[in-house]
């Protein structure tokens, strides 16, 4: 389990351009990583429109915003485009970063053996330590907007 103080786990994923990102590139800001199980679910759909439409909130507080989802870069690519997100998707589909970062979410949606991001989110400085992090009991319920924007601001 990731503790807040510690250095967030590295990761290389590919976006929705199937380019390679990695954390290493989001260092300089502060950086909102947020998990979520499934593009084109509602509460998922709802979580990263709300990211959207706070850019400018997130930008004054010196943020990144990034979406993480086990879904494939052209699902994540479609999502986007259907959604005008202006901030990255990166596709974690061989599920190592939701295994790093703690938030595998086992068996989702009934399937047997099907993994996906539980609904979480981590807030890093701008030298990838972890300052905050929020993990969602059930996959329905978003983050805490507020708090996040709080969280933030006490960054500087």
């Amino acid at each position: 389990m990731i503790e807040i103080g510690s250095p967030a786990p590295a990761f290389s994923l590919f976006d929705s351009a199937r380019e390679k990102r990695s954390l290493n590139e989001f260092k300089g800001k502060n950086t909102v990583l947020a998990f979520f199980p499934a593009a084109f679910a509602a509460p998922c759909e709802k979580e990263m429109c709300t990211f959207r439409d706070s850019m400018a909130d997130l930008n004054a507080l010196n943020a990144n915003v990034v979406g993480i989802s086990v879904d494939a870069p052209l699902s994540n690519a479609a999502f986007a485009e259907r959604n005008q997100l202006t901030f990255p998707l990166l596709s974690d589909y061989q599920r190592d970063a939701v295994r790093s970062y703690g938030v595998e979410l086992n068996d989702f949606i009934g399937l047997p053996g099907y993994t996906a991001a539980q609904r979480s989110v981590f807030i890093l400085d701008t030298e990838g330590i972890v300052r905050y992090k929020w993990i969602a009991d059930n996959p329905g319920i978003e983050p805490d907007y507020a708090v996040v924007k709080e969280e933030l601001a006490k960054l500087g």
